[in-house]
């Protein structure tokens, strides 16, 4: 396969018409795109009450493949009671992620037990009842409780909820294994762990340096606003150790213009090695410092901790940064001279900085390197981390973290008499731990695919597989549910977002509240993810083990009005949300988009920290870092298309890798090679000549990689790390 010359546009179309007919045809389509509920996929938001398909500033039509997909996906038909006889664990197991994926919609609970050989259909009633007895029998801290960014901002609340007075603060998120390491960062920084800017902020800005992020695949309606900057005369600067073909020229299906000719999107294109970001960074900073354009007044009135980053770059040998980059320093040199000459700069970046051992020093180098031009605290300037899910932000604002804020605390314990335990709860790889050593007993997720999120597979399985109870709350199958087989695991099936018999909201990468009309099912059996928590909270209360849980009437819960009033009092710059039960306002959450330069610290001031190059393994042929890649046909663990077409793979079961590269080992494009890595190998993949890349470096897909992968995390943010993991190719 060639990757394409103008990614997107007319392929695009073709296939939207594509899934469109595999759904229904273009009108049903049609009409589930245009409701007003938020969209499915990524966080830079769309949808909601202003209709779908329509932005935060009010841009129509806003749609890309990845929306398609996920609503194709819930729009398949429902999986009958035949299919698990017929589809035994040992069948599902050597599913692909695509083929599980289209199996069609779960529409009834089933059950493992340990011994069977297949997945058996259980009534409601049986579900939550064998739910509710394994919780009554066990300890509180026995149990840990997972969210994907998939549920709503309404459910989350109350699981979490749920959670802490049953006793336990062992509830984390999926970002622990995506962009923790960017709230950590910022927030150690600003006292805020979000963007700093709002999307009419792209508008204005003269210079955005995109970094680790790929969002022509991942995030597709963000490159309208990348097309923009280019078309009003700014630059993108991209940072990424691959050059990716649609970050180069894009084809935008929205725009004419676009969609005939192509839109530019990178003006320079910098790839230093994987894990080499801090030393580039560094770089940069230090070629403003040598040319005088450092702002040092605003340094000065509005920044702590200055001073000790400045000395530390000042220190740091131009050799050992073009060596750990891997970019030469009169390259350096050119990009610290464009950013000294914008007004408006805006930092964004994705996973390729946090999936790193390093990832929150980067972050916090990232604001330093902003602050040390003033660029945030004004309009068209600031700090954009590009998150995943559509409500993966929103989750965490409504205390889906394992120790929640002083602030939501206080309220939750004064204002509604709660009990709330107080120790601190583990976050999601320290669960699987827990489950391994038989600390935790049970688990149970909102959504998402623990087992395919997590490094080391081999590892995820056996720690999953070790509860006594897993339950997991899906609308599709995923590799999580036939490879995380407890001694009973249960599979509730959920009404998609757009099915929801009440209004629900999300929370856009821009610190936006929408509101979701919900809709009628399409299929008869699954139920509303309130509706199942409260009736199993409910359950749990009247068995009397968790007294604290009498605090609520929890049959009463099932009300997202109820809950949205609850998050309004508790939640701080949520104070609008009540509005939404009476006029459906949406809002822009408060406290968190930087205009001025006044900070969420104590002092009013950001607090810069001080910095050290991270070390970087050494790696000679046939040992190579490691970047984990998302396709241009996938979204987070979903997989809807084997093939990648933008970078010209074939299949998923690929490295791909520089021509010289290969040489170097004596390979041929097309051979099946074995990769190792720190915690298991693949055997039979396929070699890719791919140019495209920085010669040193492979990358390969995520999730399939992970069973390469150890346990190494980021001490700080408690991220695994994903990318720079050094592997060993050989035939």
């Amino acid at each position: 396969m060639q990757t394409p010359k103008k990614p997107g546009g007319w392929s695009s179309i073709r296939y939207v018409f594509r899934q469109s007919r595999k759904a229904g045809g273009i009108g049903t389509m049609w009409k589930a795109m245009r409701s007003k509920n938020t969209c499915k996929t990524c966080a830079v938001g769309m949808g909601g009450q202003k209709g779908g398909m329509v932005n935060e500033s009010g841009h129509f039509p806003e749609f890309c493949k990845k929306s398609i997909q996920a609503m194709q996906a819930d729009l398949q038909p429902a999986i009958e009671s035949s299919f698990w006889t017929e589809n035994p664990i040992d069948k599902l197991r050597q599913a692909s992620p695509r083929e599980l994926e289209a199996c069609g919609r779960l529409s009834q609970p089933v059950v493992y037990t340990r011994g069977s050989k297949t997945f058996t259909p259980v009534s409601w009633d049986d579900a939550l009842t064998r739910i509710s007895d394994k919780l009554g029998a066990t300890l509180p801290d026995e149990s840990f409780f997972y969210f994907s960014g998939r549920s709503s901002n309404e459910a989350a609340f109350l699981l979490q909820l749920f959670a802490r007075l049953y006793g336990t603060n062992n509830v984390n998120n999926c970002s622990f294994y995506c962009h923790q390491a960017s709230g950590v960062g910022i927030s150690s920084v600003i006292g805020s762990g979000t963007a700093t800017v709002v999307l009419e902020d792209l508008d204005k800005a003269d210079l955005v340096f995109l970094i680790g992020a790929n969002p022509a695949s991942n995030h597709p309606r963000l490159m309208r606003s990348l097309m923009n900057v280019r078309r009003n005369g700014g630059d993108v600067i991209i940072i990424n150790p691959i050059r990716e073909a649609g970050l180069e020229t894009f084809s935008i299906p929205s725009d004419p213009r676009s969609l005939l000719f192509g839109s530019p999107i990178a003006s320079d294109f910098i790839q230093p090695h994987i894990g080499g970001d801090v030393a580039l960074l560094s770089g940069i900073a230090k070629g403003l410092m040598e040319m005088d354009a450092v702002d040092l007044g605003f340094l000065s009135r509005h920044t702590t901790g200055s001073d000790k980053l400045i000395e530390s770059i000042t220190a740091m040998p131009w050799e050992h940064i073009v060596r750990d980059a891997g970019v030469a320093q009169a390259e350096i040199e050119s990009i610290a001279a464009r950013y000294a000459s914008s007004e408006n700069t805006i930092f964004a970046w994705a996973m390729g900085i946090t999936h790193h051992q390093h990832g929150t020093v980067t972050v916090q180098l990232i604001a330093a390197l902003a602050l040390m031009r003033g660029m945030i605290g004004k309009k068209g300037s600031g700090l954009m981390p590009i998150r995943g899910h559509s409500n993966v932000q929103g989750i965490g604002s409504v205390g889906v973290t394992p120790v929640l804020k002083d602030a939501i605390f206080t309220a939750l314990t004064e204002k509604y008499d709660l009990d709330l335990p107080s120790t601190p709860g583990l976050d999601t790889m320290a669960c699987m731990e827990a489950a391994t050593s038989g600390q935790v007993k049970v688990g149970f997720c909102l959504g998402g695919n623990l087992y395919g999120s997590n490094p080391d597979l081999v590892y995820a399985s056996k720690a999953l597989s070790s509860l006594d109870l897993l339950v997991t709350m899906s609308t599709t199958l995923n590799t999580g549910h036939p490879w995380s087989l407890a001694e009973e695991t249960l599979i509730l099936p959920v009404l998609a977002r757009d099915e929801e018999p009440q209004k629900t909201s999300q929370e856009s990468m821009f610190n936006y509240v929408r509101l979701s009309d919900g809709g009628p099912p399409r299929i008869g059996g699954p139920r509303s993810e309130m509706a199942i928590i409260a009736d199993l909270a409910s359950r749990v209360q009247q068995k009397e083990t968790s007294p604290a849980l009498n605090a609520l009437n929890w049959s009463a819960m099932n009300d997202s009005a109820a809950i949205r009033e609850m998050i309004g009092h508790v939640i701080p710059g949520w104070e609008s949300m009540h509005k939404m039960n009476a006029s459906s306002a949406e809002f822009q959450i408060e406290g968190r988009t930087f205009h001025t330069p006044t900070f969420n610290t104590t002092s009013g001031k950001a607090h810069i920290q001080p910095l050290t190059l991270p070390e970087l393994a050494e790696c000679q042929s046939p040992h190579f870092r490691l970047m984990t890649i998302r396709s241009e046909g996938q979204f987070n663990t979903v997989v809807y298309e084997d093939e990648d077409i933008f970078r010209g793979a074939p299949s998923r079961d690929v490295v791909l890798m520089h021509p010289a590269d290969l040489s170097s080992l004596q390979l041929t494009e097309g051979q099946r090679i074995t990769v190792e890595g720190p915690a298991g190998r693949l055997p039979f993949f396929q070699v890719i000549s791919f140019e495209r890349i920085k010669p040193g470096n492979v990358a390969m897909y995520f999730p399939e990689a992970n069973v390469l992968l150890d346990r190494r995390l980021d001490p700080l943010s408690k991220t695994p790390a994903f990318k720079g993991a050094l592997v060993k190719i050989y035939v």
